[in-house]
């Protein structure tokens, strides 16, 4: 029997993606503080790089788990922030555009995290 067949396996398999599921706005919430944090330590319009790198762990987490657990458009959307962080992180610019677009993504999530379209 293949694991795909096994009904032993899928109910595994769903428990996890339920207790994912679970943890997406627990998670939201602390990018979103992240992202507060970001905001509110910038110098010369960039944040500190304690606060980029806390933002950028948690939509590095999120980028490299939702697909596995059935979110895959949650997953590329926090994977595509993540890389804008990362290139803002070491170019030590490039952060003006981002934070809108990370409320987007949050305010996005919180409407439907499993939706297959990022609006």
């Amino acid at each position: 029997m293949t694991a795909s067949t096994d009904p032993d396996f899928r109910a595994r398999l769903a428990a996890l993606n339920a207790k994912f599921a679970a943890t997406v706005p627990g998670t939201m919430d602390k990018i979103a503080q992240a992202l507060a944090a970001c905001n509110g330590s910038t110098q010369g319009g960039m944040p500190s790089a304690v606060s980029l790198h806390a933002l950028h762990e948690l939509l590095h987490g999120v980028a490299g788990s939702a697909g596995t657990f059935g979110y895959p458009t949650l997953g590329q959307e926090a994977r595509r922030l993540e890389q804008q962080v990362r290139a803002a992180m070491k170019e030590g610019a490039g952060w003006d555009g981002v934070p809108a677009q990370i409320e987007q993504f949050l305010a996005w999530a919180a409407r439907d995290p499993g939706a297959v379209e990022f609006d």
